[in-house]
């Protein structure tokens, strides 16, 4: 029998970036530890991606998230560090000869704003934000759904008001509860997460004979800096529960001989793992932003 091969391009867009309280990103870290990884600015916050992939056959344009977006009001924008005031997700996607119109698919791991705000279009003084992408179906987890629409009091303002009506009003969003959806082929599949927030979905593609699978890992390891297994945030609903999960998916990374995609890292979009004889667990094979990628 010959070979299976399994052909997709995998293309990294680079969407608004984002600059959160280094803090809270690196929660029981001490600063004069993660400050020698990712330096601060002087409010003590760090430069994080909002990276999207971009998943491209013969036949469909799937997108994994669409990052913080350009949707925020002046005074968001700066509390939060988006420094650019276009959608620069929309802006990637035409350089690769996209545009919204293209996309068919886009599976959200959660509704938070840093993943979810790429859905709307750029803050408008005369106007309130509407959603793009209008080919596109949505696909969310039935329990980060819940969670967006019954948020707890802790992370309320992760979320963006309005965006579930819009979501419902489209007439295409999709609400996952299990571990396929019949919109995607046979070489896709969800894990679901719950440390860093209620159903975080994280998408797993079998890619090539020769490449294992690529995992989206989301905020359960937002970079590389995070794969070491004591480091969490302090925005996560349960730090124990996801260094449990996070070292599930990293041991599941090496067994598939998989890779890893970061949403947040600020230089390193994918790698491998690998497990080193003490037991930690580090980053290898890195790579950069990527275009076209043939798994």
């Amino acid at each position: 029998m010959g070979k299976r091969i399994f052909m997709y391009y995998l293309t990294s867009i680079v969407g608004n970036s984002q600059k959160l309280d280094g803090g809270a990103m690196f929660g029981n870290v001490p600063k004069v530890v993660w400050s020698k990884w990712i330096k601060p600015d002087e409010s003590n916050r760090i430069l994080l991606s909002c990276r999207a992939l971009l998943i491209q056959n013969s036949t469909k344009n799937v997108l994994l998230e669409t990052g913080i977006g350009a949707f925020f009001n002046p005074s968001l924008k700066e509390r939060y560090g988006v420094d650019e005031s276009k959608h620069v997700l929309l802006e990637s996607l035409h350089h690769q000869g996209l545009s919204e119109e293209d996309i068919d698919i886009i599976i959200l791991s959660h509704l938070h704003f840093d993943h979810a705000g790429g859905l709307l279009s750029a803050w408008s003084d005369n106007e309130s934000p509407t959603l793009l992408f209008p080919n596109a179906k949505y696909l969310v987890g039935k329990v980060a759904w819940e969670r967006a629409c019954y948020p707890h009091p802790r992370d309320k303002a992760s979320f963006i008001p309005k965006l579930n009506e819009l979501l419902e009003a489209s007439g295409r969003l999709v609400i996952i509860d299990s571990d396929r959806c019949g919109l995607l082929d046979d070489n896709y599949r969800f894990i679901f997460t719950n440390g860093h927030t209620p159903g975080l979905m994280h998408t797993v593609i079998r890619a090539g004979d020769d490449e294992g699978s690529i995992i989206f890992a989301s905020d359960l390891i937002p970079g590389t800096n995070w794969v070491h297994l004591p480091v969490s945030m302090g925005y996560d609903r349960s730090p124990e529960l996801l260094i449990d999960e996070k070292k599930e998916m990293l041991e599941l990374a090496i067994k598939q001989n998989g890779r890893l995609f970061y949403t947040h890292d600020p230089h390193i979009a994918l790698s491998r793992i690998v497990q080193e004889e003490n037991g930690k667990f580090i980053a290898v094979d890195e790579m950069r932003d990527f275009k076209r990628l043939e798994v």
